[in-house]
């Protein structure tokens, strides 16, 4: 009777947090959005204190830009997200619950284009609004720490918020360490795609973004089959093929007042 019980808790527990992601995948979700928002407001503040900042102005207002476009084109608030360039030669972006995105002078360097710099960043606001961020904290407390250490986590208990900073891909520094899964990799390029058509962006510069990331860099397949995310040449094949059902979305949009 006991076990039974037990059981019982923990799958209404559990279908509680079940949700759809915005491409109608299921999706665990034990975390309050609003905590999950605060941890992510922490960790960019701690990074701006901690990392270079760039001092380009160049650079800023242009990631401003297509963020506002990127934003915009999907009916959010540009006003609530935070975007900040940091002065670190890794081609690198991310995006932090609580709107907060953040992009690497490496990888402004290396894109070609503003179409190519959109389609990072439409995958990184991808990611944040598909609530990866949260899936992956919810999915580390279940299947990691148990169903009472994930109530006590979600109970506000702070002796937990160093797994759940780690979970969500934090580390010491607020350093961005945990890759996502390669499902939520592959939703997150799906929806970029869908966010940059809307914005005016070209959905094809896409998967020559990946092209350029991958240049010059060798990856077996035994990495790829290690690695939870793609390789660039899978991403590429991926891309190139969802890319032409964007056009129509693109072609409507491309006349927007273009970014620096």
């Amino acid at each position: 009777m006991g076990n039974k019980f037990c059981i019982l808790i923990v799958s209404v527990f559990l279908l509680k947090g079940c949700t759809t992601t915005p491409t109608g995948r299921t999706q665990l979700k034990l975390m309050p959005s609003n905590r999950l928002a605060e941890m992510g407001n922490q960790s960019f503040n701690q990074m701006k204190e901690n990392k270079s900042l760039s001092q380009n102005k160049l650079y800023q207002k242009r990631t401003r830009c297509i963020t506002d476009r990127l934003l915009i084109a999907i009916g959010k608030n540009p006003k609530e997200w935070k975007v900040q360039v940091f002065q670190d030669e890794t081609p690198n972006a991310f995006a932090l619950p609580g709107g907060n995105m953040g992009v690497h002078t490496g990888m402004i360097e290396l894109v070609k284009n503003n179409d190519q710099l959109a389609a990072v960043m439409g995958h990184e606001i991808g990611h944040v609004l598909a609530d990866h961020g949260n899936e992956r904290v919810s999915q580390g407390l279940v299947t990691q720490v148990g169903l009472t250490s994930a109530q006590l986590a979600l109970g506000m208990d702070s002796t937990k918020d160093q797994f759940i900073f780690a979970a969500l891909g934090l580390g010491a520094q607020f350093g961005v360490l945990m890759p996502f899964s390669r499902h939520q990799e592959s939703e997150a390029d799906s929806l970029g795609l869908k966010y940059m058509a809307l914005a005016g962006f070209d959905p094809r510069e896409a998967s020559e973004l990946w092209r350029l990331m991958g240049k010059g860099k060798s990856v077996s397949k035994l990495e790829e089959f290690l690695s939870t995310h793609p390789s660039p040449d899978s991403r590429v094949k991926e891309l190139s093929a969802s890319a032409p059902s964007y056009l129509t979305s693109y072609n409507a949009n491309r006349n927007k007042e273009p970014c620096p």
